[in-house]
């Protein structure tokens, strides 16, 4: 191992209580009862998780033993047999749930449906003996290729209603990006459609499948959803349109029950560094872990329309928008398209036309909402948000406070979360009627979480310190392998610090125990013997008044190991000129210090992203260094970013 020790600059000092208000509707209402419970659960897991497996989930078959563990593998309550269609469906009809909304979706061009709970049974069901009828059986792989449309989630409750293994694959992933991920699970079909919405313009799903399937042996049938109309090819015996599987397929399906271990789905990180790894997770220990903290850290109400902007295709449309919330009965509102279709105020309209409670978004978009202006957000009430969510990287105190005021309204608690592909579930985050935030920290571990910060040896760091952070102790959504290669999962996630759950994240305690994430430990500067992480530059960049958005990455350079190199995305009106570089350079140099002030800085109209709105870091830090752009670029929303920055001198 590298010494990689992160330098953290992050000043916030500032702490927002829970209202009184908020807190005595809370399901949980104060630090006390969140102290006590996670006390237990760190103290007496075996005991805490099994009443909370008890109490949360339906089972077919008692668990017999709550935890086998032997570092790096779990299994968790073993000798158990449930369903997970079943625990977010079934246990719903005959309750007062039934004829509630499970599913308000809208799709980009404005159509909008509304699916209860008594619907989606029925459409799972049907779409469960259409899978059975095409020879699928359980432990077989399918893989779903979707937009974020309603069948997408029908399509992965229908695996999991017959034990079939879902992979879920991106939307905006390319054929070749596909077909890598088909041949590593050997799936048997692929549920696809044949286009999706998205900025006014089709995106070829169909099509993209078409290609990837020359080169995927395995796939015997193709399911096809007509979405948008546009003309496919159909591949006789191979390929079948949904609506006429659909005709004549039975609306009941007694669901099977698997053991508590049986595979859910495989979900692959991204591939842009080697092959991707297909993260796999499994049936009880998973769906325990989504459901019990979306109770809790979204504080979920039979009334909340809870609106969540990732997709489908990662962890956070797993977790977050299928298993989680609709094995609590919540009405989850899914979108299909961009945020900013037609009008950057898109979100703000549909949040006050559908009365959503409940809104889970990413830092990236909030840094896009403030850019775009605050003239788009105050045209609107949003007096019916009740609760605000960010996931996906770490946000800066500034874009924390925006949130906080232009869409809370001062009102709404931030619930801040670290989690990750692998970890199933949130680990970090602060539960909202029970722990105070600090803008910027994610602030404290979930029950059953223990994590540390520590040195490169292991040993655990003094609280202000910066480190590496590290989860000690196993928990029931963690996963339990990479799909096919067990090796590389010990290595990647067990190797660097045996026996304890390394996240690839640099961290520090504050004197209060609260955590701050400073994200990747591979995204570390190392500029003259200091190392800093880039989300640190960041977030020092974005109190700057003329920066709308910022990405900072190291360039090579033989006397300070890496120079540091800025891209800046100014707010519109303000011109791009050298003062402002030097102005710039300052302003970090105030921030942080002389030595983090960049080597340079580059201006530009707009940064290269994938579709979730993530920056793709890894093709800014070639543009630095002078180098071709190379590696997968199939999810990058706009190749002409690309272009525009390695024009720009």
């Amino acid at each position: 191992m590298t010494d990689q020790t992160i330098t953290s600059v992050s000043r916030e000092s500032r702490i927002f209580k829970p209202s009184a208000e908020f807190k005595s509707q809370a399901n949980l209402g104060s630090y006390e009862a969140y102290r006590r419970l996670y006390t237990e659960s760190v103290n007496a897991p075996d005991k805490f998780w099994s009443k909370q497996a008890k109490e949360h989930l339906v089972w077919r078959k008692p668990f017999k033993k709550t935890l086998q563990w032997k570092a790096p593998h779990a299994k968790w309550f073993t000798g158990g047999k449930l369903n997970v269609s079943e625990n977010c469906l079934d246990k719903h009809l005959g309750t007062a749930r039934e004829n509630k909304a499970a599913i308000i979706f809208e799709g980009e061009p404005g159509d909008v449906r509304t699916i209860t709970y008594r619907q989606l049974h029925f459409h799972v069901c049907r779409l469960a003996h259409i899978l059975e009828n095409s020879g699928i059986k359980a432990g077989d792989r399918i893989a779903i290729y979707m937009p974020m449309i309603p069948e997408a989630m029908i399509a992965m409750l229908a695996c999991a209603r017959i034990g079939a293994v879902h992979t879920v694959i991106f939307g905006g992933f390319s054929a070749e990006a596909i077909k890598d991920r088909l041949n590593d699970c050997q799936a048997k079909l692929v549920i696809t459609a044949d286009g999706g919405w998205r900025r006014g313009k089709i995106v070829e799903l169909k099509a993209n499948v078409d290609k990837a399937l020359y080169g995927a042996p395995s796939v015997q049938s193709v399911l096809v959803v007509k979405r948008t109309g546009n003309e496919v090819n159909m591949v006789e015996g191979r390929d079948t349109w949904w609506k006429e599987a659909w005709e004549g397929a039975p609306n009941k399906h007694t669901a099977k029950a698997f053991d508590s271990e049986h595979p859910l789905f495989i979900l692959y990180t991204s591939g842009s560094t080697g092959k991707p790894k297909g993260v796999l997770h499994t049936s009880a220990g998973y769906l325990l872990g989504a459901k019990l903290s979306s109770h809790y850290i979204f504080d979920l109400k039979e009334n909340d329309r809870y609106f969540c902007s990732a997709d489908i295709g990662w962890i956070t449309g797993h977790s977050y928008v299928v298993y989680g919330l609709l094995s609590n009965g919540s009405t989850v509102f899914l979108y299909e398209g961009a945020p900013n279709q037609p009008e950057p105020d898109r979100f703000w309209q549909m949040i006050d036309r559908h009365g959503i409670t409940i809104l889970y978004t990413a830092p990236t978009a909030i840094r896009a909402f403030m850019r775009w202006g605050d003239n788009y957000v105050t045209r609107h009430k949003l007096d019916s948000l009740r609760l605000l969510g960010s996931v996906g990287e770490p946000i800066s105190p500034e874009a924390w406070r925006w949130y906080h005021k232009m869409i809370g309204k001062g009102r709404c608690p931030i619930v801040d979360t670290w989690w990750q592909t692998e970890t199933g579930s949130i680990m970090i985050a602060p539960i909202p009627g029970a722990i105070p935030a600090k803008p910027g920290s994610a602030t404290l571990p979930f029950f059953g979480i223990v994590p540390k910060i520590v040195d490169e040896k292991g040993k655990e760091v003094p609280r202000g310190t910066d480190g590496k952070m590290i989860i000690t102790k196993p928990w029931p959504s963690m996963l339990r392998t990479l799909w096919g290669d067990d090796e590389r999962f010990k290595k990647a996630y067990f190797g660097d610090y045996p026996g304890v759950y390394f996240t690839g994240d640099g961290a520090k305690q504050d004197k209060d125990g609260y955590f701050w994430i400073s994200g990747r430990v591979d995204d570390v500067l190392n500029i003259s013997g200091h190392r800093i992480g880039t989300a640190e530059v960041e977030a020092a960049l974005a109190t700057h008044p003329s920066v709308a958005e910022a990405a900072a990455v190291g360039r090579p350079d033989d006397l300070k190991g890496s120079a540091l190199v800025v891209f800046v995305s100014l707010k519109t009106g303000i011109a791009a000129d050298d003062a402002l570089k030097e102005a710039l350079r300052a302003h970090i140099g105030r921030e942080i210090g002389s030595f983090a002030k960049p080597d340079a800085v580059r201006f530009a109209a707009g940064l290269p992203k994938t579709r979730s709105g993530k920056i793709m870091r890894r093709i800014l830090k070639e543009i630095a260094a002078g180098r071709e752009v190379k590696g997968d670029t199939s999810t990058l929303e706009d190749f002409s970013v690309i272009t525009a920055l390695q024009q720009e001198d």
